[in-house]
């Protein structure tokens, strides 16, 4: 396992210098769900909802919050980002809302934290506006699913190996 990178020699938290690293295209993909009650799900479906379109808020909210990612997360570097794509698929048969959140730049650092960050707020979004309808929302299985660029290469979930590379057409949305 790698150590910490956020800690110097002495155990202080700082800023990871990153200077040195060279300017690579970097992609992640973060992905999480909201389960909610089947008729809260249809209402979200057909954008009948009082409060107007549920998802097309949310996706909005999900971009927003990815661009303000080291605003949020402390010793996170701010970068500017070149794509930030978030796609919802209604499951009725799990009665949930799943979401990705796909962040891009060409920058020194990855843009994972801006993926999670834009999923968890897009989701956010989605329990705020359809609370007064159900309150038993459970937002699940907020994770990164898969990494590209940078000196540590490309990863994605389920691979045996953190260091091996994907096809760089897969999950590209």
């Amino acid at each position: 396992m790698s150590e910490l990178t956020h800690f110097d020699a002495d155990g202080q938290a700082h800023m990871v210098d990153v200077g040195a690293k060279d300017e690579t295209h970097r992609v992640a993909v973060a992905e999480g769900a909201i389960r909610m009650e089947a008729a809260t799900l249809a209402m979200v479906a057909a954008g009948t909802h009082k409060k107007g379109d549920v998802l097309g808020i949310a996706r909005v909210a999900g971009i927003m919050a990815a661009k303000r990612t080291s605003d949020l997360i402390p010793l996170c570097h701010p970068i500017g980002l070149t794509k930030v794509a978030v796609e919802f698929d209604v499951e009725t048969g799990d009665s949930l809302v799943l979401c990705r959140v796909r962040a891009e730049t060409r920058s020194r650092t990855g843009v994972e934290m801006e993926a999670l960050i834009g999923l968890q707020v897009a989701l956010a979004t989605i329990y705020d506006m359809c609370k007064a309808v159900d309150r038993g929302m459970t937002m699940t299985d907020l994770r990164v699913i898969e990494k590209r660029g940078g000196k540590s290469g490309d990863w994605r979930v389920g691979e045996t190996d953190d260091r091996k590379a994907v096809n760089q057409d897969a999950g590209a949305f």
